[in-house]
């Protein structure tokens, strides 16, 4: 791991100094604020911002803390090969760089969504998919010595409906209450979940445990869910969380359904699918009924309608005036996993008290791009958003178009702000953590210096409502798919992707082209770009010939004959991107 140091055998000086740069950096913010790198990181931001890599490729990174003197703490999903799921970071030459990095933690870690990462009153909380921890900090030492306390554990009730969304965000009030999401079991609360044309259970039994969020007593150790109080309902799944200082009031922003499409064809196109419902930007007080699984919010109409499951019909609002609507409505499938309220002096006075929402990014969009893959921010006053969304740091997929998750570079996960008011991100796929700071004139700073961004909202296709017609990506790869594949495969593997019934083998529903695992697709362009020769067996059937290699096809060309394949001849799998087979071709080499 570069730039790693062993902080206890660091010198009594060298931390006198760390501890006084960080006392006179807390009490002039803008005095010695670190140089952004010359590339900001890959972000693009408002002008007058400035982001710096922290430090790369710590491990798949989810939510990070900061503390009163600097030093952050980012939870990882699953634990190291050690078993230790926690890295604490450090700068001790204030360039902004972590020189030193330490990875702890023993504690039972259920599941791999691990998340919840915050400071209350002197502990460091943090969570895994099942349980709740703190440990005291020891201002003099990076990496806590004491004891991990167990604060709450997920007993997993009706856990025979399945548990999906399990992820464990927490918040605290400033009167010793933890507040924790029980996400849903499901994805709307289907008799047979995940099923085309199932209907909803009504009254939906999954809500007495689960859809909502529970208030705890943060100091109470060993605390299962119902030594909890149910403090809002009809949530379905949320991971972006914050409380609001400003407001004294909780705000969550939920995950909403999944592919419409998939489960209501006829009712649903793919774009439709593709954009709903919007993920809901909620404020939850005691009591909050978010709707869930009764309801959905499309942002486009601005209205509350009624799922398919419980006699929807894309009209019907019946009864949605008395459950909670969103105070925005962000297109469906960003995957808003943090939620943060500015509340420091750094940042121009247009960010104060306003919030920052990292959007992680869609798995299912297609046959449009992927949206999300960047960190949003809503304007707020007197505790409601007083504009539109708008766009604060983008270009962490380092990709003009996503089309599939595992294209992107980076996905933005946590958000933080250190004591100078410099904001930090995570992302989730190396475990990068930025640092984003304000070097111009506060005073100077208004609309021209968003417009960049402004214009990024309306035209990058990560960001934008796709165009039904001209952003399919199908289309184009399945018209560059078919002809490539009628110049190179049909002689042998015939129009129709039956083959020849002796020799070639066929096309058609067979794992060897629709498996929709990652190395399933990795082997499906391995054989294109290296050919095949020898016996295999296809649909029980024996085939003994040589298949040439193909590798004289450009990356686009054997994107599109594979995405063409596995959507043709009765097949319905995944597409593949240039850029999957641009990788596996550089690993090849």
């Amino acid at each position: 791991m570069k730039g790693t140091v062993n902080f206890k055998k660091l010198s009594s000086p060298c931390v006198l100094l760390w501890t006084l740069f960080v006392i006179s950096s807390a009490c002039d913010p803008g005095s010695s604020l670190p140089k952004g790198d010359p590339d900001n990181g890959g972000l693009f931001l408002p002008d007058g911002f400035e982001a710096l890599v922290v430090v790369d490729s710590i491990g798949r990174a989810r939510h990070l803390t900061v503390n009163d003197n600097g030093d952050i703490y980012v939870k990882l999903r699953v634990p190291n090969e050690q078993g230790q799921g926690i890295v604490a970071l450090r700068d001790t030459d204030a360039n902004g760089k972590a020189d030193v990095i330490e990875t702890f933690g023993d504690y039972p870690d259920t599941g791999n969504y691990g998340t919840g990462m915050e400071i209350y009153n002197g502990y460091l909380y943090f969570s895994t998919a099942g349980e709740v921890y703190r440990t005291r900090l020891d201002p003099e030492k990076l990496v806590p010595t004491g004891e991990v306390e167990l604060i709450m554990k997920d007993d997993y009730k009706n856990a025979e409906h399945g548990y999906e969304h399990i992820a464990k965000p927490i918040a605290f009030d400033g009167e010793g209450n933890m507040y924790v999401p029980f996400g849903s079991p499901g994805d709307v609360c289907q008799e047979f979940n995940r099923r085309p044309g199932a209907p909803g259970m009504e009254p939906c039994p999954q809500l007495e445990w689960h859809g909502g969020i529970w208030r705890f007593d943060a100091n109470k150790p060993n605390q299962t869910q119902q030594d909890g109080y149910r403090y809002a309902t009809g949530i379905r799944s949320v991971v972006a969380m914050d409380w609001n200082k400003e407001e004294n009031s909780l705000y969550v922003v939920q995950h909403g359904r999944d592919n419409l499409h998939r489960t209501w064809p006829e009712m649903y196109s793919r774009w439709e699918s593709a954009l709903l419902p919007s993920e809901e930007f909620f404020k939850v007080e005691d009591g909050t009924d978010g709707g869930w699984p009764y309801y959905y919010y499309d942002h486009m109409r601005e209205k509350k309608l009624l799922n398919p499951e419980y006699g929807g019909d894309k009209e019907k609002d019946t009864g949605a005036e008395n459950v909670e609507w969103p105070l925005v409505g962000f297109p469906g499938h960003f995957a808003p996993n943090d939620l943060y309220f500015y509340r420091g002096d750094q940042f121009p006075e247009r960010y104060k008290n306003g919030a920052f929402v990292a959007f992680h990014g869609s798995t299912i969009r297609g046959p449009y791009p992927q949206g999300g893959y960047f960190v949003g921010f809503v304007p707020f006053e007197d505790g409601k958003p007083s504009g539109p969304w708008e766009v604060f740091a983008d270009g962490f997929a380092q990709l003009d178009t996503i089309v599939n998750t595992g294209d992107a570079a980076a996905r933005p996960m946590g958000i933080s702000m250190g004591p100078d008011g410099s904001l930090y991100v995570t992302e989730s796929v190396q475990g990068k953590v930025w640092r984003i700071v304000y070097s111009g004139d506060k005073s100077e700073f208004g609309d021209a210096a968003l417009a960049k961004l402004e214009e990024r909202k309306k035209t990058r296709t990560n960001i934008k409502d796709p165009d039904e017609e001209l952003d399919n990506l199908e289309k184009g790869l399945l018209e560059t798919g078919a002809q490539t594949y009628n110049i190179y495969c049909a002689t042998c593997h015939q129009a129709n992707g039956k083959g020849d019934g002796t020799r070639f083998p066929p096309l058609s529903e067979t794992d060897w082209v629709t498996g929709n695992r990652g190395d399933n697709k990795r082997k499906l362009i391995e054989l294109l770009l290296n050919g095949l020769e020898g016996q295999i067996e296809v649909n029980g059937v024996a085939y003994n010939g040589i298949m040439p290699a193909h590798s004289f096809l450009s990356d686009a060309e054997v994107a599109g004959v594979l995405t063409y394949i596995r959507k043709s001849f009765g097949n319905n799998a995944s597409s593949i991107s240039a850029t999957e087979v641009a990788q596996v071709r550089r690993e090849l080499k």
